[in-house]
């Protein structure tokens, strides 16, 4: 292997004990507890290739996501991933999207390549920056959301976007904030906490003009700082159960992501039924890549899906 840091994190992960990334651990109880006597290994850092005309940016997973998008924004550009205090790869293992997903894009849409230490000890690569057609396995599709089980991710390409000129918060009440989503062009954020909504614009500076324009229309709409506090759990829901007031109300306080359909919400989501098809086949991934269930054991991803 050329590339020494790579080298040294597969002798690290190794290919017999059970091991696990540590990472930021800012979601690190997701899909359940590791079991004991697992290995906690770190995953290299390290900004190895920002290509701004391209849009992508090559970065090892060790590296904190506040870090990659203080120095991308240098060159203007930022990335889906959510700045939270996690690591690059931590934020791809959970796969949760970014409070501003509909400007950002989401997650798993972002990573294009990824190389990642499989459950013998070897480095292996997926994807790419020009892949049009993927023929068997989705690689890097696969590992996002994997809280790594499949593979320990060492290194990643990422799309960027460009920062916007112009970017404000407003709120208003008493106004339906699936008809302030389907109105609007440049949101990339659409709240709703049961009593406001609140809109997230972000473009050139007249875009989001004219869209302020177009809220007026719906409601009183004013500038505010920020969106509202978020409560700690997410939950993944259907337009139909936000708008199902028995289900809303099993969640206590909340904030609901119009569009994406996440739910920030301060009491845990009930485990929905798992098909027992989905389970079968989510056996098999995991079978087909750690056959000895080495990787990250304990966490189950069906039980961690955002």
């Amino acid at each position: 292997m050329s590339d020494p840091t790579l080298a040294a994190f597969c002798d690290l992960v190794g290919s017999h004990d059970p091991v696990a990334v540590a990472g930021g651990k800012t979601r690190f109880g997701l899909g359940g507890s590791l079991r004991e006597g697992t290995r906690l290994v770190s995953a290299p850092e390290g900004i190895l290739r920002h290509l701004p005309e391209e849009m992508t940016v090559q970065v090892r997973a060790g590296t904190s996501v506040r870090d990659l998008h203080e120095a991308l924004a240098e060159k203007g550009q930022r990335t889906a991933l959510p700045e939270r205090g996690g690591s690059v790869g931590g934020a791809l293992a959970v796969g949760e999207n970014d409070l501003h997903v509909l400007g950002r894009g989401r997650v798993r849409e972002s990573l294009l390549q990824v190389r990642y230490v499989s459950a013998d000890g070897r480095l292996v690569s997926g994807g790419g920056p020009t892949v049009k057609n993927v023929t068997g396995f989705d690689i890097p599709r696969l590992m996002v959301g994997s809280l790594g089980t499949l593979g320990l991710i060492a290194e990643v390409m990422v799309r960027t976007n460009p920062i916007p000129p112009r970017s404000i918060w407003l709120t208003a009440r008493d106004v339906d904030p699936f008809a302030v989503r389907d109105s609007l062009v440049a949101a990339s954020a659409v709240l709703f906490d049961g009593r406001g909504t609140y809109v997230q614009l972000e473009g050139q500076v007249g875009d989001v003009v004219a869209e302020q324009a177009l809220l007026a229309t719906l409601g009183r709409f004013e500038e505010v700082a920020g969106p509202p506090p978020l409560p700690l759990h997410r939950w993944s829901l259907t337009p139909a159960q936000l708008s199902d007031e028995v289900c809303m109300a099993g969640a206590g306080d909340f904030v609901a992501s119009i569009g994406v359909g996440t739910v920030f919400a301060s009491l845990p989501q009930p485990r929905a039924t798992v098909s027992p098809a989905l389970i079968a086949l989510t056996e098999r991934v995991k079978t087909a890549f750690d056959p000895t269930g080495r990787l990250s054991p304990g966490r189950d991803v069906l039980q961690g899906r955002p």
